[in-house]
């Protein structure tokens, strides 16, 4: 493994020795790099590859994090990595990569240097079961609710605590960022939504009762409860980014501003691009 403290006195000295060599070096926005790969073989394989050509450091100490795995792993990074200064850079080494760059092992550092940064705000949910317990997350992607069992779920919705739909027979409903609009969400048949948008996508999953309702856009700032109708007789399940929340009563939803996440993509593949490449597919 590469000692990344010997490699910076060496450069040092190198620099003291050649410092035209080094013009534009002090520049550089990400000097020391923390690789975190998902429990795959092939992302192990590649965070050792990396590893040994580019050094490693600790999350707490990095200037740039590189996840490798798929998306569901750089939404654990986020999450995990939130309250640090350091962006994150994703290669993909999963499945689906949508939030993910394109793996390669050569000029990373250029490639990190030249990345554009996009800035996103997770979902703050607050759950109440049935038997009384309170759980609360964050989701980078959307808040989920479905049906436990063989029944519809009905439910209440209201928005900025107005009353907008007295009952909603459906399988289950979720409310997405910008950024998760392209996953569950977009499998729902919800609406994809630019990045800079400062909007939420409210999604129904095969609403019964109305039929051909399919959800609405709300604006960044609304507060969205969803209260579960004969909780008990029809269980619902609260999920949010992989956080349940079993039989609950009710739901409140709303943006968290205060929580960034900064991530970079390679330009011209940045997520506003994405999110538009998507909808024409």
């Amino acid at each position: 493994m590469v000692n990344f403290g010997v490699l910076l006195a060496l450069e040092a000295l190198q620099r003291d020795a050649d410092p035209k060599k080094y013009e534009g070096m002090e520049a550089m926005r990400f000097r020391k790099i923390s690789f975190l790969a998902s429990k795959s073989a092939v992302a192990q394989e590649a965070r050792s590859i990396l590893v040994r050509s580019y050094g490693d450091v600790p999350p707490s100490q990095a200037d740039v994090i590189v996840a490798l795995g798929g998306d569901g792993f750089m939404l654990s990074t986020l999450h995990s990595t939130q309250l640090l200064p350091a962006p994150v850079y994703g290669m993909n080494r999963g499945t689906v990569g949508f939030l993910m760059n394109e793996y390669g092992e050569k000029d990373l550092m250029d490639r990190l240097e030249a990345a554009e940064e996009a800035m996103i705000h997770p979902l703050r949910m607050k759950a109440h079961c049935v038997d009384g317990r309170v759980i609360e997350a964050l989701a980078i992607n959307e808040v989920s609710l479905l049906r436990q069992g063989p029944q519809a779920a009905k439910l209440r919705i209201l928005v900025d605590g107005r009353e907008r739909m007295p009952e909603l027979v459906c399988d289950g409903a979720l409310l997405a960022t910008p950024a998760g609009s392209t996953a569950y969400n977009y499998s729902a048949h919800g609406q994809i939504l630019p990045i800079s948008a400062e909007i939420l996508a409210l999604t129904a999953m095969a609403a019964f009762r109305p039929r051909r309702w399919r959800g609405a856009l709300l604006p960044i700032t609304a507060n969205v409860r969803f209260e579960v109708l004969e909780a008990e007789k029809r269980p619902v399940q609260a999920v949010a980014d992989g956080n349940e929340a079993e039989t609950v009563e009710w739901v409140e939803i709303e943006s968290a501003p205060e929580v960034t996440h900064r991530l970079l993509f390679d330009p011209e593949h940045g997520l506003e691009e994405r999110l538009i490449r998507e909808q024409f597919f």
